[in-house]
């Protein structure tokens, strides 16, 4: 199948402040050190990935206080030109949601939603050409499902995440091109791995490995497809497909629960 590479405008945050001195998934172990200038590097090497393949990355500016910032994809939903905010499900980064706010309020964006519910952002919602898949067990509400189908006037498809490695969607699933996806169906509730059967039949299926490794928090533009450099079992797969995989390092951001997606906002027009 021929593939072809949209452009995409991103929004990012570097890690200038990033250290993991608490916990509230399963991947973050304060006691681990984090290699603060390495972190920096990874993440521009991310950016500047994105920029050499065509897209367009916006910058939003870290807060010393909110050592998570790097990971932008949480702070909000961006579709059709519209924004809906996030609120955040510990306090820890509940005032990121308002940074992001204010970015969009600054650039231009004048139809934002601030939420009733708590949703944080791409972590829990992949937009595919026809439905937005929204993630809830762990951090974001069943209402902002509602919230968000009621905002954006699209199909909004809940599903059930059980595994606590896959607390956010955007660790379990992520969308490859229009409807086409991959996930790793063990962070999914037997009802909800039904539905996705259901309506990706096509689906590349990811194994154990390749899902701790965090492969499907990966981002792509329609061709290129870049993933965790560790998820080795999804490169051929992904070829077979017409993609072109971009392994990306990212390790220290790993340390966080984070990587290619966590870190990368799509700003849809």
């Amino acid at each position: 199948m021929r593939r072809d590479a949209t452009p995409r405008r991103y929004l990012m945050c570097p890690p200038a402040h990033f250290k993991v001195t608490y916990s509230i998934n399963p991947w973050m172990d304060p006691t681990k050190p984090v290699d603060l200038p390495l972190a920096l590097a990874q993440w521009e090497d991310l950016r500047d990935r994105y920029r050499s393949l065509g897209h367009i990355v916006e910058t939003l500016e870290p807060d010393p206080a909110l050592p998570d910032m790097v990971f932008a994809a949480n702070g909000a939903l961006v579709v059709d030109g519209r924004v809906l905010g996030a609120r955040f499900a510990y306090p820890e980064r509940t005032a990121e949601a308002e940074r992001h706010l204010d970015w969009f309020r600054g650039n231009g964006y004048t139809d934002i939603h601030e939420p009733s519910h708590v949703n944080e952002g791409e972590g829990d919602f992949a937009v595919t050409e026809h439905y937005i898949l929204a993630g809830r067990g762990f951090r974001s509400s069943p209402l902002s499902h509602d919230e968000a189908q009621e905002f954006f006037g699209r199909p909004v498809i809940g599903l059930d995440l059980v595994d606590p490695r896959y607390y956010h969607l955007d660790t379990a699933l992520s969308v490859l091109d229009g409807d086409e996806i991959m996930y790793y169906p063990e962070a999914f509730s037997p009802g909800s791995r039904g539905v996705l059967r259901r309506l990706f039949p096509d689906a590349l299926i990811a194994d154990g490995r390749d899902a701790a490794a965090l492969g499907l928090n990966a981002v792509s533009d329609g061709l290129h497809v870049l993933l965790p450099q560790a998820a080795t079992g999804l490169l051929e797969p992904l070829r077979d497909r017409g993609f072109e995989p971009v392994p990306m390092d990212l390790g220290e951001l790993l340390k966080g629960g984070g990587s290619v997606k966590c870190c990368t906002q799509e700003l849809r027009p």
